[in-house]
C-alpha cells in the first residue's frame, strides 16, 4: 500500500506538528487502529510505528488505511529494505537509530521523508552532506543530553533535533525549551499496562498533556 494520492511531506514539518512524537511498539495489530485514534484524540497525530516486532509493517498500514486523521511512520528502519517495506506498508516519514548514506538516498527515491539518527558531530556532519537537517538525536539523555544539545547549538546552528531516548513527561520541557530542539521522541505516551488493557481513554489523556507542553 502506498500514499500516492497525499501532499508531500517534509521532515521538519513531521516535527514541528506537536511538541511530541510517540514510539509505539505493537506486538497486536488489533490494537493499531484504536490506539491511532486514542492518540489522534489528544491531538497527536505523527505517530511513529517501531519496526521492532513482526507485526509492525501490519499495524502501519492498518492505521494508514483505516485512521486518514493519522500520519503514521516508520521507526526503527535500519536500512534501505526496511524504507522500501515501511513506504509499501503506507508510511508516511521514517526514523533511523543511526544514518547511512545508502539510507538517506533510498528514502529520497521514495519521497519518504526521513529523520536520521545522530550522535555525534562527525553524524551530524555526514548527514548534513547528504542534506538531512533535521535529525533525530539518539540516545539523547545517554550520549550527552541537555549539555550536548547546548554545545551544537554553535557550531551546528542550522540543525534542528528530535531528542529521543531517556525522555519522558518529567524532563521532556527542559529539552523542549532549547531553541534547537523542534520535539522530543517518547514511549510514555503509550504505556505497556494501558496498551494491554486497552485503556484508550488514559492513553488519549496523555497525549493531550503532551500537546500542552510548550516549545
Amino acid at each position: 500500500m502506498t500514499n500516492i494520492s497525499t501532499p508531500p511531506l517534509s521532515a521538519d514539518a513531521v516535527m514541528r506538528d506537536a511538541p511530541v512524537i510517540p514510539v509505539i511498539v505493537l506486538n497486536d495489530v488489533r490494537q493499531a487502529v484504536p490506539l491511532a485514534r486514542a492518540l489522534i484524540a489528544g491531538g497527536i497525530r505523527m505517530l511513529e510505528v517501531t519496526l521492532r516486532t513482526s507485526q509492525a509493517l501490519a499495524c502501519i498500514e492498518a492505521i494508514a488505511r483505516e485512521v486518514p486523521d493519522a500520519v503514521v511512520g516508520a521507526g526503527t528502519v535500519r536500512s534501505a529494505a526496511d524504507a522500501v517495506a515501511a513506504h509499501h506498508a503506507g508510511a508516511r516519514f521514517a526514523v533511523s537509530p543511526g544514518f547511512t548514506p545508502a539510507l538517506g538516498r533510498q528514502c529520497r527515491d521514495l519521497d519518504l521523508p526521513l529523520l536520521p539518527g545522530v550522535a555525534t558531530g562527525s553524524e551530524i556532519m555526514l548527514a548534513q552532506e547528504e542534506g538531512f537537517k533535521a535529525l533525530k538525536f539518539f540516545p539523547a539523555v545517554q550520549a550527552g543530553g541537555l549539555a550536548m544539545l547546548k554545545a551544537w547549538q554553535g557550531p551546528f546552528g542550522d540543525v534542528v533535533f528530535c531528542p529521543t531516548g531517556g525522555i519522558h513527561a518529567g524532563n521532556a520541557h527542559e529539552f523542549l525549551a532549547l531553541p534547537n530542539v523542534a520535539c522530543v521522541g517518547g514511549s510514555w505516551l503509550v504505556p505497556a499496562d494501558a496498551l494491554a488493557r486497552g485503556d484508550w481513554d488514559a492513553i488519549t489523556s496523555l497525549a493531550r498533556a503532551a500537546c500542552e507542553l510548550r516549545r
